[in-house]
Order: C-alpha cells, then structure tokens, then sequence
C-alpha cells in the first residue's frame, strides 16, 4: 500500500475508522480495498479476542505503517489506530432494498437531521434490530465519516441513503410527533415507514403533511424532549416486541 493510492482511493470511498468500523464492514461484506493499523499483531490479536470470525480476512488485509502515516491518513485518529477503505455499496441496490415489497421490518426516516453523532447512532440502533434502512431528507450526508464512525461500521448492515420527502419509500408513514397518539396504543406494522424529526426543530411541514400516523412516545410532564437516537431505540423496541431474531 502507498499513501498515494490511499488518497486516490480516498476520494469516493468510505472511511472505516478504528477496529470495530473494519469488523462490522467485513461482517456485513464491505469490499476493503486497503486497511491499515500502526500496530498489525496486536490488532489481529483483537480480532482473535472479539471478532474471530474475520481475522482470517484481516490477516490478508492488513498493511502495518508507522504513526505518522497513519495520522497522515485520517482526519481523528482512532484509539485503535487502525483505519481502512470500503466501497460504498451502490445507491441503486440500496434504493431497491428499501422500496421492495413486502417489507419485513420498518424504515426509519431522520428528517432534516443535523448531528451528525446521532446519525451514525440511529444507524447502528437500526442495523441492531434489523431495519430495512436509514431514510435521511435535506443537507446531512448520512456517509459523512463522522457519521460512519459514529455507526461503528454498520451502514454495511443496512440501507442508508439521502432522499426527498417526495421519494420516500412506501408504506404506511408513522410520525414521531409530541401531539400524537401514544405509541403503546399503536401496533406498528412492519412495512412502516417511520419518520423522526430534526433535533431543533421537529418535523417539517413537508413530511407531516405526508405522515398517515402521528405517535408519541411516553413521557413525564415538564421534560421537553428524548435524544434522537433515544427515540429512535424506543420506537424500534416498541415494533419489535414479539418479533424473532
């Protein structure tokens, strides 16, 4: 590997950063064409510890560089300091996923969100109970690499992409909004679609306007609101009470 094919690589590819971004991608089967660690031994020693499943795989990966390279790579360096390059799976395949027919499990939408942190939370909670994909509308890129950090590598897992309120996917559309009926009446379907407001500002015009649900989540007087990924955890748990994984 040279620094130079890691930049040029760098330009269109995903940045998996730290151990457990590089084990969830390869899990969820990521093509890696470059990975990199400042310490090779004892990052697969990790892997035989954690995740034994792909340390076979990070054997033949794994390229070891000096720290000032690898600081070189990466815009934080991660505690693991191990990082690599995936592909990003195509949005056409991602697009078919969320729009087929029928659907097994929920889509969960982030509305005009705007942390990126939680972004890459909901992604990892939505990969942990099996949603059918991660729905994000207006500027945020949900690939950002703050994001991919913050999901630890688990966009892999599932589908996320960036759409219009106009192109979300079908099925019935569940609104998480403070006036709505409370969730533990609802039965959520598993074709739901299911819509999370920004964390200023709730939900648009647009997607409300849209919603065939409106639902709210159970919660003492006087307390203004959850955290995104917060709600996004209760909402999912909700759906999946009863369900086998």
């Amino acid at each position: 590997m040279t620094v130079t094919s890691w930049h040029r690589l760098a330009e269109t590819a995903v940045l998996l950063d730290g151990f457990h971004a590089l084990k969830h991608a390869l899990r969820f089967g990521a093509e890696v064409p470059l990975a990199v660690a400042v310490d090779r031994d004892g990052t697969l020693a990790l892997a035989e510890e954690l995740a034994p499943d792909v340390r076979q795989t990070l054997e033949a990966l794994l390229t070891e560089v000096s720290e000032p390279t690898y600081t070189s790579l990466v815009p934080r360096p991660h505690p693991t300091a191990v990082a690599a390059l995936a592909v990003r799976p195509p949005r056409a395949a991602n697009l078919e996923k969320l729009a087929h027919a029928p659907r097994t499990a929920p889509v969960v939408v982030l509305d005009n969100p705007r942390n990126l942190g939680n972004a890459g939370a909901v992604i990892r909670l939505a990969a942990g109970f099996g949603a059918t994909g991660v729905v994000t509308t207006g500027t945020l890129d949900p690939w950002h690499p703050t994001v991919v950090r913050g999901g630890a590598g688990l966009h892999f897992a599932t589908a996320v992409e960036r759409l219009d309120v106009a192109e979300l996917p079908p099925g019935p559309l569940y609104a998480l909004d403070p006036e709505g009926d409370d969730i533990r009446a609802v039965k959520l379907p598993d074709d739901a679609v299911l819509a999370f407001g920004s964390e200023r500002s709730g939900l648009s015009a647009e997607l409300r306007a849209r919603a065939d649900h409106l639902v709210s989540l159970p919660m003492r007087p006087q307390v203004s609101s959850y955290n995104l990924a917060t709600s996004v955890a209760m909402t999912l748990y909700h759906w999946s009470l009863g369900k086998a994984f």
